[in-house]
C-alpha cells in the first residue's frame, strides 16, 4: 500500500525546478519527500543535493529510476527527453509528473499512451493554470453564460528572467558534458524534423514557442471551450516569437488567441470568454513569484442593471494545487484531467496552427511574385 508521504525523485534541476518545484516539495513534507535528484550537471546535482538534503543523486535519469526507493518522477528536463524519461519511468511502475509540453511529436504521444496504458502507474501533465482555483471556478461559471459570443485568449509577457532576477537565485554551472549538449541539439532538429516535416528549419521557433509558452493557454482554452473546429486564419512575426490566429467553434463563435515574448516587465495572460449578457474573465500573473493571485471577474447585465464581481479564491499558487492534486492521485486514485490523451490534443492543434500560417506565408509569397498590375 502506498504510504501517505510518497518518495519522489527530480529529474532535471534547472530554472523551474529550483524556483517552483523544489521549494514547493519542500513546503509539502506532508506529502512528499524528495528522495532522489537527477541532472546532466554534477555540479547541480551536489548542490541542490547538499541544499536539499536528498540522499540519491544521480547523473542520469536511468539510474534515478532504477532507485527502488522512488515511488513517483518529476520530470522537469528538457523537452526532448520527456518521452524517454515518461516511458522508462512506466515500465518500472513509477507515477510521473511531467511539465508542459508532455513531448513534441505526436508518435511520442503514441507511445507514451501505450506504456501508461501498460504501467500500473500514472501520468498528470504539467498545466498548472487549469489547476488554479481561479481557473477551475471560471470553467463553471462560462456553463452558465449560455450562448457565447466571443472569447479572446492572449499571452503576451516579458522574459521570464526580468521576474526571476528580482526574487530568486538560480544555480548556474558549466560542466555539462559537452557530448550531453551536442546529443540535445541533435535530438532537438531531428524531433522537429519529424513533428514539422520540410517545415522544420522555418517553422521549428514558431512550434517551440507553442510547446512552451502556447501550451498553457491552448490546453485551458480546450478545456473552457472545447476543440477548435479549424482556424481560419494565422499569422506569426518576429522570428515566429509572436503570433495570433482565429479559431472558429461549430457552436457558431470564434476565439482570437494571440501571443508573444519581449523585453517589457509585464505579464498579460488572460482567457475572456464573452456571452450574451455576461463576461467570464481570468487573470493569470508570473508563475515564477509564488502566491500571486489567478483573478476571476464576472460581469452580468441584467436590464440596466451592470454588476462586476471579482474573486480571488486563494493565494495558494497554482503548483502547489496541482501538486496536491498529484499526490491524490498518487494515493486515492483521484481523477486526472491533465492526462497525456488530453495533452496530445495540444499537438494537434500545433498541427493546425502550423498549416495555417504555413497557407498564409505562401500565399503571401504568390502574391509578391506575381503582382497585379
Amino acid at each position: 500500500m502506498m504510504s501517505a508521504i510518497v518518495k519522489i525523485g527530480l529529474i532535471g534541476l534547472g530554472e523551474a525546478a529550483q524556483v517552483i518545484h523544489l521549494p514547493v516539495l519542500q513546503a509539502m513534507g506532508d506529502a512528499f519527500e524528495i528522495t532522489a535528484v537527477c541532472d546532466i550537471s554534477p555540479s547541480l546535482v551536489q548542490a541542490i543535493g547538499d541544499q536539499y538534503r536528498v540522499p540519491g543523486r544521480y547523473a542520469s535519469a536511468e539510474d534515478l529510476l532504477d532507485d527502488e526507493e522512488v515511488e513517483a518522477v518529476l520530470v522537469l528536463n528538457s523537452d526532448e527527453y520527456h518521452a524517454d524519461c515518461i516511458v522508462e519511468a512506466l515500465k518500472r511502475d513509477k507515477h510521473v509528473f511531467v511539465e508542459k509540453p508532455m513531448c513534441l511529436t505526436k508518435a511520442d504521444a503514441k507511445r507514451i499512451i501505450e506504456a501508461k496504458n501498460a504501467s500500473s502507474g500514472k501520468v498528470m501533465v504539467g498545466y498548472m493554470r487549469r489547476y488554479a482555483e481561479a481557473f477551475v471556478q471560471g470553467v463553471e461559471e462560462v456553463k452558465k453564460l449560455g450562448r457565447i459570443n466571443y472569447a479572446r485568449v492572449r499571452d503576451i509577457i516579458g522574459q521570464n528572467s526580468y521576474f526571476i532576477k528580482q526574487s530568486a537565485n538560480v544555480l548556474r554551472f558549466t560542466d555539462i558534458p559537452a557530448e550531453l549538449a551536442e546529443d540535445r541539439r541533435l535530438r532537438a532538429q531531428a524531433l522537429a524534423k519529424e513533428a514539422l516535416g520540410e517545415r522544420a528549419e522555418r517553422f521549428n521557433n514558431t512550434y517551440r514557442l507553442m510547446g512552451g509558452l502556447s501550451s498553457h493557454d491552448l490546453s485551458a482554452m480546450r478545456e473552457i471551450l472545447g476543440m477548435p473546429a479549424r482556424v481560419l486564419a494565422a499569422s506569426r512575426w518576429k522570428d515566429g516569437q509572436f503570433m495570433s490566429a482565429m479559431f472558429q467553434y461549430d457552436e457558431g463563435f470564434n476565439v482570437l488567441f494571440e501571443t508573444g515574448c519581449d523585453h517589457q516587465g509585464r505579464f498579460d495572460a488572460t482567457i475572456e470568454v464573452m456571452g450574451e449578457t455576461g463576461t467570464v474573465r481570468v487573470d493569470y500573473d508570473t508563475a515564477y513569484i509564488r502566491h500571486l493571485p489567478t483573478v476571476l471577474t464576472i460581469t452580468e447585465t441584467t436590464g440596466d442593471r451592470y454588476q462586476e464581481t471579482v474573486i480571488r479564491p486563494t493565494f495558494t499558487d497554482s503548483y502547489t494545487i496541482e501538486l496536491r492534486h498529484f499526490h491524490e492521485v498518487i494515493v486515492n486514485d483521484a481523477p486526472i484531467k491533465t492526462t497525456p490523451e488530453d495533452a496530445a490534443q495540444d499537438l494537434e492543434l500545433f498541427e493546425m496552427l502550423i498549416e495555417a500560417m504555413d497557407e498564409a506565408e505562401q500565399r503571401a509569397s504568390r502574391e509578391q511574385a506575381s503582382p497585379v498590375l
